[in-house]
């Protein structure tokens, strides 16, 4: 007698992310997990590997001038590569805006992640169509998340 084979389960695949994290305050590692899972989880792409740095607006000042030649700072860049998404996020501008709009520096650096790793997947906010998509897969996200951010929820 042949012993009984377990059925094969599907499982997720394992999340590949990797966090530099010089923000100021630090964002919580679990919430990052949470954040970058549910994105691509999303989009499909649960096999993406990600790599994210978390700074201040000096550094991604100096990020943007050297790779896109525009000295300001900005709330995050991403860079789809072949090998995976790199973003780097303003920990410093998710504070101000939140505090601007009445919410949770978390939750600003969660929609800051969001928005980059859908630009890595395909999505664009020029076009109007394309914005439209774009707020919906963030308002998709964040409330599978259960955080709140004005700019994205009170968009109509």
């Amino acid at each position: 007698m042949t012993p009984a084979r377990r059925p094969k389960v599907a499982r997720k695949p394992r999340l590949q992310l990797e966090v530099v994290d010089r923000g100021k305050p630090r964002t919580d590692r679990a919430l990052l997990r949470e954040v970058v899972r549910a994105t691509l989880d999303h989009v499909d792409r649960l096999d993406l590997p990600v790599s994210l740095l978390l700074t201040d607006d000096a550094e991604i000042a100096q990020i943007h001038a050297d790779y896109l030649d525009d000295p300001t700072p900005t709330d995050v860049i991403s860079f789809a590569l072949e090998e995976g998404a790199e973003l780097v996020v303003s920990v410093q501008t998710a504070r101000r805006v939140a505090r601007e709009q009445g919410h949770t520096i978390r939750a600003e650096v969660a929609l800051y992640v969001v928005h980059g790793l859908l630009h890595c997947c395909g999505y664009d906010d020029i076009r109007a169509r394309d914005r439209k998509r774009m707020r919906e897969a963030e308002r998709a996200v964040m409330t599978k998340l259960q955080l709140r951010v004005r700019a994205v929820d009170d968009e109509s």
